[in-house]
């Protein structure tokens, strides 16, 4: 079987599968391609680091493996849909910032789930008879702070 040079391009039916250019005995491997929602967790934590606001460039340098400016503009700009970063003009651009910290994130992750759905007390009920003991007890706790917290 015919074999071309790692990196270079095969032509059409000479023997050589796309599995041999990617990663086949012979071949380099590609690199690992990362979980959903995993370079945006990346961003979040180069973000919640960062000493205030920062730009595009500033979290690109600080992101494991090489990505492209343009890639972590994307990951910004949808994290910014998410309501998981702020941003503010500074001249002609932005600076970036986390919009919370973790916790903050998740809560804000099951409110959107919860207000994806259509009955809202299904889902909630449902939420709470999975938890713990320890973790039902805890959410009692926390609402019961609330209420007694007086409004204003």
């Amino acid at each position: 079987m015919k074999r071309h040079a790692p990196g270079a391009c095969g032509v059409e039916g000479d023997g050589v599968t796309d599995h041999d250019r990617t990663g086949g005995p012979g071949w380099p491997r590609r690199p690992r391609r990362r979980g959903q929602g995993e370079l945006e967790a990346q961003v979040l934590v180069a973000l919640r680091r960062a000493p205030g606001p920062v730009t595009a460039a500033w979290v690109q340098e600080r992101i494991e493996g090489e990505l492209a400016y343009t890639t972590v503009m994307t990951i910004l700009s949808r994290l910014h849909a998410k309501q998981a970063v702020t941003r503010e003009r500074a001249g002609r651009s932005f600076v970036w910032r986390a919009a919370s910290d973790e916790a903050g994130l998740a809560a804000l992750r099951m409110r959107r789930v919860l207000d994806g759905q259509d009955d809202r007390e299904a889902v909630l009920a449902s939420f709470v008879t999975g938890l713990t003991q320890d973790d039902e007890r805890l959410l009692r706790d926390l609402l019961s702070d609330v209420a007694e917290e007086p409004e204003g």
